[in-house]
C-alpha cells in the first residue's frame, strides 16, 4: 500500500483524514509561508494562485525528504476583494480583519496538491463564498475576549466550527473546504487511484 504523508501540522486537517479512515502520517513542512506569500503577492499572483503555490511548495518540500511516498500538501487563503488575508498575528490584527470583513462577502480558497515520485500528480482548489453579518465594535471585542488566542491560527480571525458560525448570514460551498481541506475531492482522487476503498 502506498504510504500517505500529510504535509501539515494542522490538527483540523489531521482530524478530517482520521475521521474518514485515511491512514497517514503527518510531517509539517518547514517553510517561511509569509515570505513566500509576500513574494507571490509582490509578483501580482491571484489569491487562488497563492493558495495553490503554497500547497505545492509544502508537498514538494516533504516529498524531497520522503521519496517513494504520496504527499498531500495543503494551504488556505482568505480572498477579500482580491487581497489575501493571512492568520492574525495579534489580537489587533484579528480585530482589524473582523472589522474589514463585517457586513460583506469574502472567499476561502483551500488548495490541495498531491506529490508522488517528487512531482505533482493531482491538484484542486476548493472555493467557498461567505457572507458575514454586520458586527458592532462591542460585539467584536466581546468575541475576541472569548476566543483569542484560539482563533490566531485561522485566517479571518474565526473558526466556523466554533463560535465563528455566529458571525455569518450565509455560506455557499463545501464545509470541509471552509475547514481547510477539500476532503470530498481528495477522497475521490484517492479512491480512483485505488489508494483507499470507496
Amino acid at each position: 500500500m502506498t504510504e500517505l504523508i500529510l504535509a501539515s501540522g494542522s490538527a483540523t486537517r489531521q482530524s478530517m483524514l482520521k475521521q474518514v479512515g485515511i491512514p497517514f502520517t503527518s510531517v509539517p513542512p518547514r517553510i517561511d509561508e509569509e515570505a513566500i506569500r509576500g513574494a507571490l503577492e509582490h509578483e501580482g499572483a491571484t489569491p487562488r494562485d497563492v493558495a495553490d503555490t503554497l500547497a505545492e511548495y509544502k508537498a514538494r518540500r516533504v516529498s524531497e525528504k520522503h521519496p517513494g511516498t504520496m504527499v498531500i500538501g495543503c494551504d488556505q487563503v482568505l480572498d477579500h476583494k482580491g487581497r489575501v488575508l493571512g492568520k492574525p498575528e495579534t489580537r489587533d490584527d484579528a480585530r482589524s480583519q473582523l472589522k474589514s470583513l463585517s457586513g460583506g462577502q469574502h472567499r476561502l480558497l483551500s488548495a490541495v496538491v498531491v506529490y508522488e515520485d517528487l512531482k505533482p500528480v493531482w491538484r484542486v482548489v476548493g472555493q467557498v463564498s461567505l457572507s458575514m453579518r454586520p458586527l458592532s465594535d462591542s460585539y467584536i471585542e466581546d468575541y475576541l475576549d472569548r476566543n483569542w488566542p484560539d482563533i490566531a491560527d485561522s485566517v479571518g480571525g474565526y473558526k466556523l466550527e466554533q463560535e465563528g458560525a455566529r458571525l455569518f448570514l450565509r455560506i455557499d460551498g463545501d464545509y470541509f473546504t471552509v475547514l481547510g481541506l477539500p476532503l470530498l475531492d481528495l477522497c475521490g482522487y484517492l479512491v480512483n487511484r485505488g489508494i483507499i476503498e470507496g
